[in-house]
């Protein structure tokens, strides 16, 4: 049996998609979050569109758990 070493492709999701993941909000609310520097970090395409990285959204929702010691 061989094994592939290489790494697995991290998952990106679209914004509709992480819009989704966060319950159905806004798109507004998602860009606004955006402006105000508090949304999960993005990466935009060549041809603009924005995608985030599943592991990144899960950690950023980690991160605002209510009851997490800091």
């Amino acid at each position: 049996m061989v094994r592939d070493n290489r790494a697995k492709p991290a998952e990106l999701l679209t914004v509709r998609q992480v819009l989704d993941e966060l319950g159905g909000i806004s798109r507004r609310t998602f860009y606004r979050w955006r402006e105000l520097r508090i949304a999960p970090a993005c990466i935009r395409l060549p041809n603009g569109e924005l995608r985030v990285r599943r592991d990144v959204l899960s950690s950023w929702l980690e991160e605002r758990a209510e009851g997490v010691a800091s």
